[in-house]
């Protein structure tokens, strides 16, 4: 998600220490000290501006989350949402989500949420799909035995290119949905760009895949 550079971005998550973690490279390995509990941790990996994340903290008040993006002004947008929330079972940070297993000790994360990735669908930029093999390893590393990706998004040649790509890498898939919206399933937090495209009848893909 690209949006303009914000004034005052990193002066507002520098002011939020409680919901930004701002040296995440030291909280490697320590993050149910930092969120005061044993509970499950969850990660969105490009959570955008936040709606997401937010909305699944609130709902799920006994799960932590965080949520990651690469782009400061977006993820200052995303902490708006988080402050209006007040929960306090949320962290954000601002880092490459190519570099996770900086900030997360193996095993550490027990869900990643892959959602509206960028679909990067000429094949020479294969490698930078978040579904991509490499991508796959940083994620088995700092997920526990059995730890899940659940996948969202739009772009039909993206799903189907994921779904291949989590099968040849050994994973089972646990749930597919080829219209999520029209499905049963009750525990859909829309995110930004899911709002939007649905609005105008476009198809939400969805799958749960298990190492």
């Amino acid at each position: 998600m690209r949006v303009r550079n914000r004034k005052g971005a990193t002066e507002l998550l520098e002011a939020n220490p409680q919901y930004v973690v701002l040296d995440p490279a030291n909280a490697k390995g320590r993050w149910r000290d930092i969120f005061g509990n044993d509970r499950p941790i969850h990660v969105e990996v490009g959570s955008g501006k936040g709606a997401f994340v937010a909305g699944m903290a609130k709902a799920h008040p006994d799960i932590n989350y965080i949520g990651i993006d690469i782009q400061k002004s977006v993820l200052s947008y995303a902490l708006d949402k988080v402050l209006a929330a007040a929960v306090p079972n949320i962290k954000l940070l601002w880092v490459d989500g190519s570099d996770l297993t900086d900030y997360f000790a193996d095993g550490e994360i027990d869900r990643l949420y892959l959602n509206f990735s960028d679909p990067w669908p000429k094949k020479r930029h294969e490698k930078r799909r978040l579904t991509y093999k490499s991508f796959l390893d940083t994620f088995r590393k700092i997920l526990p035995e059995h730890g899940e990706i659940h996948f969202k998004t739009d772009n039909r040649g993206l799903f189907e290119y994921s779904l291949v790509s989590f099968s040849q890498y050994g994973m089972r898939l646990k749930g597919v949905w080829l219209d999520l919206h029209a499905s049963d399933f009750e525990d859909n937090v829309l995110t930004e760009y899911e709002q939007k495209f649905s609005s105008k009848g476009q198809v939400i893909y969805r799958v749960e895949a298990a190492f």
